[in-house]
């Protein structure tokens, strides 16, 4: 009777470690019924602005599960707060990937924490579709798991100081950037452009993302006579800045990267300074009329009420979709290797943001950027339609 009862017990974990192996070889992030997407963001911290981006997809993803899903499978949306902490973005996606089972990465916002994870997403074969943020490390050399939608920053530095030189006719350029590959490749970029057009930069004033008291740097850019203030920055340290430089009457041409484009919140988080502001953009006007606007804004209202429908939020979806674009062509028998196929075959998709192009050679997807101004009360004037960085040095690789 006890050689019986253990051979039971013996079989009954045997069976259990098959099917608990085989289910998760068989079909990794993704069964029947769900597809398992995943996205980490500053949901607190001094990045905090930033985290509507993570939890935008979850809106998309209720709008296609609600026409049916993908196939037959709805998307299930998961959020993780790694408060701009590269460390902390190690700790979630690792527990996103181990515990939960996640098929794909959809936006994630912040640099450092982008290069801490995407090794580690690539090994264990973690599609990771529409980083929120844009750095050439992520695409060069090409990691086969990895694509990026978003501009580069080098690129948008390089357009945004070709609009002040030539358009608003201002030469003495400062730059203020994040003193992390954000701020680097934005720096970069501007320096690019400079020395094609033959000048040098006033000022180059590297910020950390933490620092609250930057008077010294605004003492910089004041005394360096700089005219126009180029900076790659956070929400917070952006408005630290303009008001920092109120106090001494200190009033440049701001210029800032797409990633303050969200003019109803920084300006209205700046106390109204933020009205003249110019700044890349990566995508349609929140408050367009275009059709694809509308109908994510009514999306946004029925599934997600206490969202405010701007740029950071409504780019979640964006950064998601090309993701369901490649899911649906992939078909119903998914695999990893079948929404990869199907990513690398993306040829001008454009949804509310940029046209996007993915070949098993090329994963950074675009190079248009946008120019918007703030104006009254935080409304969108676009002053220079979709232009592409002639001076990419990426196209040249």
């Amino acid at each position: 009777m006890k050689k019986q009862s253990l051979s039971v017990l013996s079989f009954i974990i045997a069976m259990s470690f098959f099917i608990l192996t085989t289910s998760v070889n068989a079909a990794p992030g993704f069964d029947d019924k769900e597809i398992r997407i995943a996205a980490w963001g500053p949901q607190t911290g001094p990045a905090a602005p930033w985290g509507s981006v993570a939890r935008g997809p979850a809106v998309l993803a209720s709008l296609i599960n609600e026409e049916g899903g993908i196939h037959g499978r709805k998307l299930k949306h998961f959020v993780r707060d790694d408060m701009y902490n590269p460390a902390q973005t190690k700790v979630v996606v690792k527990e996103l990937v181990e515990k939960q089972g996640i098929f794909a990465f959809v936006c994630g916002t912040g640099s450092a924490g982008g290069l801490a994870v995407k090794d580690y997403l690539a090994e264990n074969k973690v599609i990771w579709v529409g980083p929120a943020t844009s750095i050439k490390e992520y695409v060069f050399p090409v990691n086969p798991y990895l694509f990026s939608i978003y501009p580069l920053y080098e690129d948008e530095g390089s357009i945004l100081a070709k609009y002040a030189v030539e358009n608003l006719n201002i030469k003495e350029i400062g730059v203020i950037y994040q003193n992390d590959p954000y701020g680097k490749n934005g720096l970069d970029g501007v320096r690019q452009r400079l020395d094609k057009l033959g000048i040098k930069a006033v000022a180059e004033i590297p910020v950390e993302s933490t620092e609250k008291d930057l008077s010294s740097h605004i003492l910089k850019l004041k005394n360096s006579g700089a005219k126009a203030v180029l900076m790659w920055v956070n929400p917070t340290s952006g408005v630290i800045l303009l008001k920092t430089a109120a106090t001494i009457g200190y009033k440049p041409q701001w210029i800032a990267s797409n990633t303050l484009s969200d003019f109803a919140l920084m300006h209205k988080i700046s106390g109204g300074l933020w009205e003249g502001v110019i700044t890349g953009a990566f995508m349609l006007s929140p408050d367009s009329t275009d059709a694809r606007i509308v109908r994510y804004r009514n999306a946004i209202k029925k599934y997600a009420p206490e969202e405010r429908p701007g740029v950071f939020f409504m780019a979640g979806m964006m950064f998601t979709e090309p993701l369901i674009d490649a899911l649906k062509r992939a078909g119903k028998k998914l695999t990893t290797e079948a929404a990869l196929k199907a990513l690398n075959s993306t040829k001008n998709f454009q949804g509310i943001g940029p046209r996007v192009n993915w070949t098993a050679a090329q994963h950074q997807g675009t190079d248009s950027v946008q120019i918007w101004r703030c104006g009254p009360g935080g409304s969108t004037i676009l002053v220079q339609d979709w232009t592409v960085n002639e001076l990419a040095i990426w196209k040249k690789k």
